[in-house]
């Protein structure tokens, strides 16, 4: 008798055990996409003759979580469109495309908004560092393509508006 009712308990363990072990069916999770903020203008001018290159509608990152995430998990940017990060001070900075998928150039930006560097054609999901290679304050990353096409070069300026 009282073996049976250890195998019986043995074979409750057994049971219960392999109930909890059962896979619960995967939960999606459905998230919202993020959509562009218009919150300020900006404007790219070439050094060597004042002339206006390109305006832009922009998003800003100044708080630690926006410069953080940046332009993560979004899945499109319009040409027009783009982030500008604007740092408490001058420094070294590092960028890397962790949950970015859209391909980006990323212009890194001295205090005085002039263009010190940019990395062009940075590739979705690569968390691969791109240094500023000097001191900036601001970055401002747009669709990837576009800094070849508008002809930046170290030194062309930039100015910005909030709304």
């Amino acid at each position: 008798m009282m073996r049976s009712t250890k195998i019986i308990l043995f074979l409750c363990a057994v049971g219960l055990s392999l109930s909890s072990c059962k896979e619960e069916p995967k939960k999606v999770i459905k998230t919202e996409p993020i959509s562009f903020t218009k919150e300020g203008e900006l404007s790219i001018t070439k050094q060597s003759v004042d002339t206006l290159i390109t305006k832009l509608d922009i998003e800003f990152a100044q708080s630690e979580y926006e410069t953080q995430t940046g332009l993560m998990y979004r899945k499109r940017m319009e040409d027009s469109q783009g982030m500008l990060f604007i740092f408490p001070e001058e420094q070294m900075h590092s960028f890397y495309m962790k949950n970015t998928e859209i391909p980006l150039d990323i212009i890194f930006l001295k205090a005085d908004l002039t263009i010190a560097s940019f990395q062009e054609n940075a590739q979705p999901m690569d968390e691969t560092g791109l240094s500023s290679q000097v001191p900036i304050q601001y970055v401002l990353e747009v669709n990837a393509g576009l800094a070849e096409k508008w002809l930046l070069e170290v030194g062309d300026k930039i100015a910005y508006s909030k709304n």
